[in-house]
């Protein structure tokens, strides 16, 4: 696993062991490519972290500031142990910010993110993911991955901008109904 483009183009990521499905090079790169500019100057939410693959690409791409939120004590060794090596290896001005905390239980957080991220185990996570409330600033956008094979119904709040797959992930690109 590596990080795709930007200024961090080719470091090496470490992934965490364990019952983590890690976003693969070819789903990130697409997304990345489908996000295009909207990356620069970001303020980012990677929600269900494992690696921090998502945001340490939107960092590497432009974003301005960074929030990881995970559970699981290897997937918070693994983010730290990339964003040492990616702080320490690249000239970023990126503010990061790790929080050790259930994404679906997701503590008040100051400020609103323009780009959420979210990677949930699949099953029927995805679709309880959709009804959280979730700190989206107006205009925001939701990347949220599931497997190909959960149908996801957006419901009342959501609005399918796009959505895409690639094996056996689906990636739905959505903003919240009004925006």
């Amino acid at each position: 696993m590596r990080i795709i483009a930007g200024i961090a183009k080719g470091m090496t990521l470490v992934a965490p062991r364990g019952d983590v499905r890690p976003t693969s090079d070819r789903v990130r790169e697409a997304i990345f490519s489908s996000l295009g500019e909207r990356v620069v100057g970001a303020t980012v939410l990677d929600l269900f972290a494992g690696s921090g693959a998502l945001g340490l690409e939107a960092a590497s791409r432009g974003a301005s500031a960074v929030t990881f939120v995970e559970n699981a004590r290897a997937s918070l060794d693994a983010i730290e142990r990339n964003l040492e090596s990616f702080r320490r290896n690249r000239g970023v001005s990126c503010v990061f910010r790790v929080l050790r905390a259930d994404a679906f239980k997701l503590p008040a957080l100051e400020g609103e993110y323009s780009l959420i991220f979210a990677d949930p185990p699949y099953g029927d996570a995805a679709q309880k993911f959709l009804v959280l409330p979730l700190p989206l600033a107006p205009g925001g956008l939701v990347v949220l991955e599931s497997a190909k094979r959960d149908a996801l119904t957006p419901g009342e709040t959501w609005n399918g901008k796009r959505e895409a797959i690639y094996g056996d992930t689906r990636v739905s690109f959505l903003v919240r109904t009004g925006s």
